[in-house]
């Protein structure tokens, strides 16, 4: 057993593709004013040149570097370097941060002199130029600022969940043991780039997608950001995590680009019998799903030389979706495609592409590509606008529809019959609608449910005025999941798609995106049998109120009078509720796996005249 220093710190330095920051941050170990510490190590399976880097420094007896043969994640190798370390004390030092020269000198004398005290704080230097004597506001405290005693505790582990707080994941079990004192002097630095752990995992700019792109995580994870849900891919997917059955005359189809945010949804292709395979965009939002999926039997391609391995699988069909994110992506598969048909679906957003100047990119993937799927009718329209000519071979489907299994039965009863008011919900952003208008409905006894922790710490002021206005008649809550959304959402009267106003007077060329758009919250309320709430714009081209007039679903509006008076109307009401119902299946991902599949047909056959008829032009030509 290793004798323990009597005196002295353990540095515990987790390390994952660090390459250029690492050199400094050892040196400023190297710099401080008490030499008797350990260094150690741990490279979490990094490919940069980071092992060439540290090799340069292990001549020194004090440090010593282990290497993961894979990414185990922040958690893991903590534990694993404390588990190493031969001292009392644990300081931690991320090779992208530095110390002062002499930081650990101070914090270790404040914790020897204190009893009580189970760990100490620096000051920090953060954000280039910024200073604070502790806590940086907003944020845990930081790795860099921190000494401890060594306790039995363990820092949470990737398969516990994933997070960016670091009081979660392991400060909260100290403070359960001793009191935490600060030194007061800056002699840290928390260096800000974007690369940071925090970075990655935080909603909107990071999220699970780019930690699991990231890390190269390849199963299912539990997963809280301070930013946003809790998201639990091991319970929510474990419907969809046994390999489905694949059946004679079932198509190979390689799924391109990302799957939003219904991404179970394709799970129904391969119980229809299909064998599906990725090639994922290597720069998604967090909520663009990409591969490694947590279900089904989806097997993956890597990106690099990606024809050679899709040349062996020879699949029937490319199918490259969805959003705005991915198009640079998808035209670069398109142009580098070896000859398989190719079926580009389209969701949001043309005037996204317009502004992040991949217009021809886009316009591309409709020309070149040998089908087209459109979110509506009404979007397809405007797109042919741009085009040189129409296509035979065109679908319309909405590309992100939730899967059957959340159709459920579990309706609740209504709000509106306990306290004989009017209870109306809004899943996600209340776009359209004003805190006048808000106040406006609570003059017709018509309360506003809000549901979305997340959106809601985007809409604090948004909150604050409401309430002031329409007291009593706004009410937020969390982040309802797929699986309560029948269950919760049954409770209302009704439902908001995007209260907007439409100035389009007809003409197709005036429309905007909340005109042509199907808004993802039009499933989540189809699927709990809620009517629809939107402004009345006949007269104007607006793709929901069609759809919602086609189907008999919606409750369409000029004044909230109106609107009170309509949702009075308990007949009506009771007539509404029953069509939604009965067509909700509509907005079923699973409903339309036929039709998508005889479209992949087609264009399939297609592909195989237009190439016979080439082969035979050519050999008519040599011929000549």
């Amino acid at each position: 057993m290793d004798k323990v220093l009597e005196v002295g710190v353990s540095v515990i330095m987790p390390t994952y593709n660090q390459a250029s920051f690492i050199s400094r941050a050892i040196k400023s170990l190297l710099f401080q004013t008490v030499g008797n510490w350990e260094l150690i190590i741990i490279n979490d399976g990094s490919t940069d040149e980071t092992s060439e880097i540290v090799k340069k420094f292990l001549a020194d007896p004090r440090i010593k570097c282990f290497k993961n043969k894979s990414n185990i994640g922040l958690g893991a190798c903590l534990n694993k370097g404390i588990s190493h370390s031969k001292s009392n004390y644990v300081a931690y030092l991320p090779s992208d941060d530095l110390y002062h020269k002499n930081h650990l000198e101070s914090m270790l004398s404040i914790l020897k002199e204190n009893k009580e005290a189970i760990l100490v704080y620096s000051g920090i230097r953060h954000h280039y130029n910024k200073l604070a004597e502790g806590k940086i506001q907003g944020f845990p405290l930081q790795l860099v600022q921190v000494l401890h005693k060594k306790t039995e505790d363990k820092w949470i582990e990737r398969d516990e969940f994933v997070t960016d707080d670091l009081y979660r994941m392991f400060w909260a079990k100290l403070e359960a043991k001793g009191c935490f004192l600060a030194t007061s002097q800056i002699s840290s630095e928390w260096v800000d780039h974007p690369d940071q752990r925090h970075k990655i995992i935080q909603e909107p700019i990071g999220g699970l997608q780019p930690y699991k792109l990231k890390y190269k995580v390849n199963r299912p994870l539990r997963f809280h950001s301070t930013t946003g849900n809790f998201i639990d891919e091991v319970e929510f997917f474990k419907p969809f995590r046994k390999p489905a059955k694949t059946k004679k005359g079932g198509l190979k189809v390689l799924l391109v680009g990302e799957l939003a945010y219904n991404s179970e949804r394709i799970y129904a292709l391969e119980e229809y019998g299909h064998q599906l395979y990725g090639l994922w965009t290597d720069s998604p939002y967090w909520f663009n799903t990409v591969g490694p999926l947590p279900f089904g039997n989806v097997k993956d391609i890597p990106y690099e030389n990606w024809i050679e391995p899709v040349k062996k699988i020879k699949p029937d069909v490319i199918y490259a979706l969805l959003n705005w994110q991915t198009v640079l992506f998808a035209y670069k598969i398109l142009n580098e495609n070896p000859g398989i048909p190719f079926v580009w679906h389209f969701k949001e957003g043309p005037f996204i592409c317009l502004e992040k100047g991949i217009w021809k990119e886009l316009i591309s993937l409709f020309t070149k590509s040998d089908g087209q799927i459109y979110t509506s009718p009404e979007m397809k329209v405007w797109f042919e606008e741009f085009l040189p000519e129409k296509s035979s071979y065109t679908m319309i489907l909405d590309g992100d529809l939730p899967k059957k299994e959340w159709f459920t039965e579990d309706v609740s009863p209504l709000l509106s019959e306990k306290d004989g008011e009017i209870h109306t919900v809004v899943p996600g952003r209340p776009i359209g609608l004003h805190p006048h208008n808000v106040a406006e409905l609570a003059e017709e006894k018509i309360h506003l449910h809000f549901y979305g922790d997340f959106t809601q710490g985007q809409w604090k002021e948004w909150i604050n005025k409401t309430e002031k206005l329409a007291k009593g008649y706004l009410h937020t809550h969390s982040n309802c999941t797929q699986n309560n959304w029948v269950k919760e959402f049954s409770q209302y009267d009704a439902g908001w798609l995007h209260f907007f106003k439409s100035e389009n007077y007809g003409e197709l060329m005036k429309a905007n995106w909340d005109d042509l758009n199907y808004p993802a919250r039009m499933a989540t309320l189809a699927v709990a049998g809620l009517p629809m709430l939107q402004r009345d714009n006949s007269g104007h081209i607006v793709a929901t109120q069609t759809l919602a007039k086609e189907l008999e679903i919606g409750l369409f509006f000029k004044t909230f009078k109106e609107l009170g008076n309509l949702l009075r109307d308990q007949t009506k009401m009771r007539q509404l509720r029953n069509n939604i119902w009965e067509r909700r299946n509509f907005f079923c991902f699973d409903e339309h796996v036929r039709e998508l599949t005889e479209f992949f047909l087609k264009v399939i056959e297609k592909k195989k005249m237009s190439t016979e008829t080439a082969k035979t032009t050519t050999h008519a030509e040599v011929v000549i």
